[in-house]
């Protein structure tokens, strides 16, 4: 595969699953302490990774989950931010501005903050209770807080009584690492010709629905837009048909990104409307390049993972074609904001 090493992948997933039973520590024992409600306070790109685990907790357990910006609680507060709030705090780099300041401030609230990180070395590794270090890279670091912030769901379902598969989900996420290698190869022989659809124009429309949209969202803002300097349109496909749909002429690319979850009918509208309106709509569905031996409830639970998977492909193919590093900034983190 281009530009890629399976080894150093493969470590990485693996560390992102073998965090299970310290994950499920934490979150049972802060429920029997007493813990009231969770929150997800991730800044930028990482926040969209939470964003499927936060949707399965909302539809599927009791526990009040809430998903706010750190940069706007410093200055509007939340008066559900207790000392019996457990707080998930991930960050790649351990050091993100306004994680760093939000994480004195949940210190003086006396919030149970745990902490998803890449580097132990840094002030949220150091301020995690637990801080839970899985080291990853940018192009690896996807997958990785997919398979962390389904287990922090997991297990706070299961500490409540509200699954009846943890187990089996756990056993066998022990091959997922695996599973997503085979996605990546499956997908290979075809990401040069998915790059050169993305590469063929400056803009784009995207569109998913269910634990997709968020992986959708972060493709789009994060990668082709911070990353390739392409400009995009991400939208719900609930909301597609409420204004967006006006945007879509012969010439506009659409782009619908399809999961394995119970959404599959909203993606299925969008689909049989397109066609007709566009002489460039590209579907990317993950049944299509995950192993058939993956079980269909990991492939519901697990679409976003498998679909980051696929399009990190697709992207080390856009950047040789256009010339342009994923590592290429103008802005983001090389000057003063």
């Amino acid at each position: 595969m281009l530009n890629f090493d399976e080894t150093r992948f493969l470590n990485i997933q693996q560390g992102a699953v073998a965090l299970a039973p310290r994950i499920d520590a934490a979150i049972s024992a802060a429920i029997a302490a007493g813990a009231e409600n969770l929150f997800f306070l991730g800044t930028g790109g990482v926040a969209y990774l939470m964003e499927p685990a936060i949707q399965l907790l909302q539809r599927n357990s009791g526990f009040p989950v809430f998903r706010d910006y750190p940069a706007e609680l410093l200055v509007s507060g939340n008066r559900n931010l207790t000392a019996r709030s457990i707080v998930i705090m991930p960050s790649l780099s351990g050091t993100t501005k306004e994680s760093v300041a939000m994480l004195n401030q949940l210190k003086q609230i006396g919030a149970q903050v745990i902490t998803l990180i890449g580097h132990a070395d840094t002030p949220l590794g150091l301020g995690g209770n637990p801080a839970l270090v899985n080291f990853a890279a940018d192009d690896t670091s996807s997958e990785s807080f997919y398979i962390q912030a389904l287990l922090v769901a997991l297990s706070v379902m299961k500490a409540r009584a509200e699954i009846d598969d943890y187990d089996a989900v756990l056993a066998e996420m022990q091959g997922l690492p695996q599973a997503l290698l085979a996605t990546k190869r499956g997908f290979e022989p075809k990401a040069d010709d998915f790059a050169r659809i993305i590469a063929r124009a400056d803009y784009h429309m995207f569109t998913a629905a269910g634990n997709m949209w968020p992986a959708t969202n972060y493709y789009a803002t994060c990668i082709l837009e911070e990353m390739q300097w392409i400009r995009t349109r991400p939208v719900h496909a609930a909301d597609f048909f409420h204004g967006p749909l006006e945007l879509i002429d012969k010439s506009v690319s659409l782009i619908l990104l399809r999961g394995e979850d119970e959404a599959g009918a909203l993606a299925d509208r969008v689909a049989s409307f397109a066609p007709q309106y566009t002489d460039h709509f590209t579907v990317l569905d993950t049944a299509d390049f995950v192993p058939e031996a993956t079980s269909p409830r990991l492939r519901a639970l697990l679409s976003p993972a498998f679909m980051a998977t696929i399009l990190e492909r697709l992207s080390a193919h856009l950047e040789v074609m256009r010339n342009h590093p994923l590592v290429t900034r103008r802005y983001y983190k090389r000057v003063a904001y």
